[in-house]
């Protein structure tokens, strides 16, 4: 198993993961001591630290290792059977988000719930339920995904529904990763490319209004759209203009790790959502280009799994999570360069975050899994299968002409 398994994106999962690690205990030394002056305050601590969210973090790799490991080990074709009842299961746990009692209230989205002394987001795991979900359902309809009735409007009301309760939230950053995990998935299986952009038309108009419900998300997109207004760069703004700052100051090789000064207060949420700002501040540009050398490899390998898959289920699903965590790199990198509306979501694998950094250790092993069944005779069956149903549809499309 261990030998087909593949260990390229195997280890540049975990040196990321512990890359994470390392980086959140360099910058976040001042918010954790800042949150546990005011726990100290309250009569919840002893005295302040500056190793809170360390050891949280190290909670959460020490668990979402342990996930991977189980995942990996589990039979991939098993989320087949259970894709509908986790899927359903997320949906449920969104809608109690909207709940006063259980849900978790943090910054101005209602995205956590509480659940004892520990609190979820339940988009995250939407996220690769949604995958599985999809799997099957592109799998059983794979003859009639390219037309626009039984295909394309059957997968945008599924695709509404499905993310529905995420823009009510709003968490835009969540919203749009979804969209571009099912519409790529969609497209994979054989989706029209003019539906999905008409489709995408569509979403826009109708979605746009929803989340621009909320004034601090028209504010996210004032910020973006206006820039050079100093009023809004203080403002509304601020943490943008010191993401650039942070980046700015880190030249082409950083100032050194653990020196970064933007992580003192001036860059909010520096472990979580800007915590790629503060490593280009500390590594500089040229150390960088190895971080994202190494996503760019996990992706490559990703795909290639898909491509290899012994089964169409397996290609779906490994196109789903490669896709996630390339869309979602991208969105957060692009928000921090000032590319894209401040969104609010994490950099896979580094930032603070324990149901972010669970689901996605829990997809890597499932990813894995599928890497170990894709043998060279499976992908000359899968070829040769392909090439029959190819020419089964060439046949269906020109009969041959009846002889005299």
């Amino acid at each position: 198993m261990f030998r087909r398994m593949d260990l390229l994106l195997l280890g540049i999962t975990i040196v990321l993961t512990l890359f994470g690690l390392a980086m959140i205990a360099s910058v976040s030394v001042f918010e954790s001591y800042q949150i546990t002056e005011r726990m100290v305050s309250q009569g919840l601590r002893d005295i302040p630290s500056n190793s809170f969210y360390l050891w949280r973090s190290f909670r959460h790799v020490i668990i979402g290792l342990a996930a991977m490991g189980f995942t990996m080990m589990m039979p991939y074709r098993t989320w087949e059977r259970m894709a509908f009842p986790l899927f359903l299961l997320s949906l449920l746990l969104l809608l109690g988000v909207f709940i006063p009692g259980i849900r978790a209230e943090y910054g101005t989205a209602h995205s956590w719930l509480r659940v004892g002394f520990f609190s979820l987001q339940p988009s995250e795991l939407l996220k690769l339920t949604l995958i599985f979900y999809l799997a099957v359902w592109l799998q059983k309809r794979e003859q009639l995904i390219s037309t626009f009735k039984e295909g394309f409007i059957p997968f945008a009301i599924l695709l509404t529904l499905s993310t529905m309760f995420v823009a009510l939230q709003p968490d835009l950053g969540s919203f749009l990763v979804l969209s571009g995990i099912a519409v790529f998935m969609f497209f994979v299986a054989g989706g029209n490319i003019f539906h999905v952009l008409l489709g995408g038309a569509i979403a826009a108009v109708m979605g746009l209004p929803v989340i621009l419900s909320q004034e601090y998300v028209r504010n996210r997109f004032r910020a973006f759209l206006q820039p050079e207004n100093a009023a809004i760069a203080e403002t509304i703004g601020f943490q943008i203009k010191q993401a650039l700052i942070a980046i700015g100051s880190g030249g082409v090789f950083g100032v050194g790790y653990g020196k970064s000064v933007q992580k003192f207060g001036y860059l909010p949420e520096v472990q979580a959502d800007t915590i790629f700002a503060a490593m280009a501040e500390e590594l500089g540009f040229l150390r960088l280009l190895i971080i994202l050398g190494m996503y760019g490899i996990f992706v490559w390998r990703g795909y290639r799994i898909a491509q290899e898959a012994p089964d169409r289920f397996g290609a779906l699903v490994a196109t789903g999570i490669t896709t996630w965590v390339a869309f979602q790199t991208i969105v957060n990198i692009a928000v921090n360069v000032a590319l894209f509306p401040l969104t609010g979501i994490t950099l896979p694998f580094i930032s603070y975050g324990g149901t972010s950094l669970l689901s996605l250790l829990a997809a890597v092993g499932i990813l894995l899994n599928i890497s170990t069944y894709s043998t060279q005779e499976s992908i000359a069956a899968r070829r040769t299968r392909r090439k029959v149903q190819s020419r089964s549809l060439l046949r269906h499309i020109h009969p041959p002409k009846p002889t005299a």
